[in-house]
């Protein structure tokens, strides 16, 4: 009988555990990868070392973007419609062709000012340098790529006067 009334407690504190577990587990995973500056930064790296173009990883690389970088490049998008006719999504202006690392990135340190920071990625020499800026952007960091803002749209219209 003795048995009977331990295993009952046992039985309900097992259940209670495996429900905590069940809970707070996925809470205790992998950490989101643009938690920080320095992850955000260094997830844009690790896609780019393998991007090829796929929708996947256009659209992973899309997501660690800033606002202002989306922006950009749906207005770019925008244009390319506009002149060639086809639509294209904002995610497909990430040419892989067009984008390259210069070397190979080593460590990565942010330094955080407010919603903003500043993630330095070094490489093995000292010359193997570049400096990203990233925003805090609905609690996540964002990576801001520096792109060129579009030139103004030309009309015939307007050249004529």
């Amino acid at each position: 009988m003795a048995t009977r009334r331990s295993a009952a407690p046992l039985g309900r504190t097992l259940a209670w555990v495996a429900a905590v577990c069940l809970l707070v587990g996925p809470a205790c995973g992998r950490r989101r990868p643009n938690a920080t500056p320095e992850g955000a930064v260094r997830e844009l790296v690790e896609i780019l070392q393998r991007y090829e173009g796929s929708t996947k990883d256009g659209t992973e690389l899309f997501a660690l973007l800033s606002a202002q970088t989306k922006k950009n490049l749906s207005a770019r998008a925008d244009r390319y419609g506009a002149a060639t006719g086809k639509q294209i999504t904002p995610a497909a202006m990430l040419v892989p062709a067009r984008i390259r690392l210069r070397f190979e990135p080593q460590s990565y340190k942010a330094e955080i000012s407010g919603d903003t920071a500043r993630v330095s990625v070094l490489g093995a020499s000292s010359a193997d340098r570049a400096e990203l800026a990233c925003v805090l952007e609905d609690e996540h960091w964002r990576v801001e790529l520096p792109l060129p803002d579009l030139a103004p749209m030309r009309s015939r219209a307007a050249e004529r006067r």
